[in-house]
């Protein structure tokens, strides 16, 4: 049985791991990570990238990397907090990274096997790069949260809504992106794409309120 350590040593690691990830990612391809860090404000790395799209991607395999770390450590920090506890249990942390991943991965798998029922493959593909894209940008900008609700402050209540806020505005940013870069595919297969996001969208959320919130 792995033991629990009381310090800030574990997140330390964490995040030096989480930096090296990106830095690799970074030198892998330089010019791209610059489009990357800008895709907010434009949409010149989702009209490029997404053609050069493989099924296996290291530069997006890195970035995912990052995105499962990071989001478990702001969310073991939310544990700590709601449970009122000093320790960091490596145990509990590596089974919330393993969830994290297993539940968005599965869901990957999900949304390409109903794409190909539904017969709009190239419609959910693209999707399904620009919210993984939008998704792996909120793994970078957590690095530095995490290390601000670590070493400089404690961390509120007010504190985690706002940070919540802002990832969902980035995550909605991403949506609204996605529809209006394709309006044109998305309109002649209207009624499928909505039973798409009330499926797999909203449905599997939902159900995780369910379970974790509801006694």
């Amino acid at each position: 049985m792995l033991r629990n350590i009381v310090s800030n040593e574990l997140y330390t690691v964490l995040l030096v791991i989480g930096i090296v990830i990106v830095a690799i990612a970074k030198l892998m391809a330089p010019k791209r990570f610059s489009d990357f860090i800008l895709v907010l404000g434009n949409n010149k790395y989702l009209k490029i990238y997404a053609r050069e799209q493989k099924f296996f991607d290291k530069f997006d395999g890195l970035l995912f990397s990052n995105l499962i770390l990071s989001l478990s450590v702001f969310c073991y920090i939310i544990y700590q907090y709601i449970t009122e506890t000093r320790t960091v249990s490596i145990n509990l942390l590596f089974k919330l990274a393993f969830g994290i991943a297993a539940f968005i991965l599965i869901k990957v798998l999900i949304e390409r096997l109903i794409a190909s029922v539904f017969e709009i493959d190239k419609l959910i593909d693209t999707y399904l790069f620009q919210k993984i894209t939008y998704k792996n940008y909120l793994g970078v900008f957590l690095l530095p949260i995490n290390a601000l609700l670590i070493f400089s402050f404690q961390p509120t209540l007010t504190t985690f809504y706002v940070i919540i806020i802002l990832l969902l505005i980035v995550n909605l940013t991403g949506l609204i992106s996605s529809f209006k870069t394709h309006q044109s595919l998305i309109k002649p297969n209207l009624f499928y794409f909505i039973l798409y996001l009330c499926a797999l969208e909203i449905a599997p959320y939902v159900i995780l309120h369910k379970v974790f919130f509801t006694k």
